[in-house]
Parts: C-alpha cells; sequence; structure tokens
C-alpha cells in the first residue's frame, strides 16, 4: 500500500445494526480483552489516514476518538449506512467494513483499493461462494453515492443489490487464497456462539 493510495483511502466502519440475534451492541463486546470496534479499527488503521464510524449511537463510540456520522436515512439498513459513508467521504477511495467482522483483512482491502486505482472501476468487491462480501469492499466514492441512493429509492437495503449499477470488478478466489490463507477475513459474528468461536480462532 503506497502512501498515495493510503492517503485517497477513507475506510468507514458500519457500527448499525439492532443486533437482534446477539442481545447487545456487537461493537462494543470485548473481544480478546478489548472492544471489538477497537480490534476492526486497529486492522484497517495500516491502510487509511482516516478512519470514520457510521453509528447511531456516537456517544457510545466516543472512547475511539475518531469521527462519527449518523446515518443520513435511518432505518435503511447496510446499505443506508454505506450511502451515508460514500457522500461524505473526501477521499477517491472508500473502503466499507462492519464491526462485527473480528478478522478484517488489510491486505484484501489494500488490494482491492490497488485494483480499484488501477482498473478505473467504481466498486472492487471480494467474491466468494456465499456471494459478493460488499461490506469488505473498496468503492468509488463520487460514483458510488449516486448509484447507491437510485438502489434505496428503488426499495433495495442489501449492500449487494447494487452492485451491477456501477462498473464492479470482483476479487477471485485464486487472489483471496493468496491474501487471506485462513479463509478468516470475512467471518462476522451476529451470535454468541459464532463471538466465542471466532475468540477461540483468534487465540489459537
Amino acid at each position: 500500500m503506497t502512501d498515495e493510495l493510503r492517503r485517497n483511502l477513507t475506510v468507514a466502519v458500519l457500527c448499525g445494526g439492532r443486533s437482534r440475534r446477539m442481545g447487545q451492541d456487537k461493537g462494543l463486546m470485548p473481544f480478546l480483552g478489548q472492544p471489538l470496534i477497537q480490534r476492526v479499527v486497529e486492522r484497517v488503521r495500516p491502510i487509511s489516514d482516516e478512519i470514520i464510524l457510521i453509528t447511531n449511537r456516537p456517544g457510545a463510540y466516543r472512547f475511539l476518538g475518531l469521527p462519527m456520522l449518523q446515518d443520513a436515512l435511518p432505518d435503511h439498513g447496510p446499505l443506508g449506512g454505506a450511502f451515508t459513508a460514500a457522500t461524505a467521504c473526501r477521499s477517491v477511495a472508500l473502503a466499507l467494513v462492519a464491526c462485527d467482522m473480528p478478522f478484517v483483512n488489510a491486505a484484501v482491502l489494500a488490494r482491492a483499493c490497488q485494483v480499484l486505482a488501477a482498473e478505473g472501476c467504481d466498486a472492487v468487491a471480494p467474491l466468494t461462494a456465499n456471494g459478493p462480501e460488499a461490506l469488505h469492499a473498496v468503492y468509488r466514492a463520487a460514483t458510488c453515492a449516486p448509484a447507491m441512493k437510485a438502489a434505496l429509492d428503488a426499495g433495495a437495503l442489501k449492500m449487494a443489490d447494487w452492485l451491477g449499477r456501477v462498473r464492479t470488478r470482483f476479487i477471485t478466489q485464486e487472489e483471496l487464497t493468496r491474501l487471506d490463507p485462513e479463509g478468516l477475513a470475512f467471518v462476522n459474528v451476529n451470535t454468541p456462539e459464532a463471538f466465542r468461536a471466532a475468540e477461540r480462532r483468534a487465540r489459537g
């Protein structure tokens, strides 16, 4: 990751969601002795000089000392949070990650940022057997914000619902295997059981 790419990348961590299955705010739960959100932030810090949080509970996350934005379109799911980040982004590129991903992979995001700059596409997202990992991806903010808004106006709430509206380049499984050999980058923790399993994996 060159200094130029680093300066041109903003990382936004989405801290929304109602955590129904977890029963509490996932980002604030202690993961190996520190709030999970702090672990996520530390994992992306090497690739960007600007990290922002998208949260409707700014008081709960103030301890991180990071800029925070509340949803411009409340109750519009992850895509609403992504749109908020894209419209506020001052950088060329915007990386979006979720606060419940304890193994966020800076190398995957750095590669996505390089592809975005080199190939002139609008979005670069990993593609797995489960589909596009749109919350571990990099976007050209200026072109993606209008596409996100159009998708939201059409009733879309999921991140992957709008990728067909822009020039999207997918990172292949072969590329991902080199960058994330353990296959952990896209693990998220939606339940207490998943949270404990991720902690055990992190310790190992």
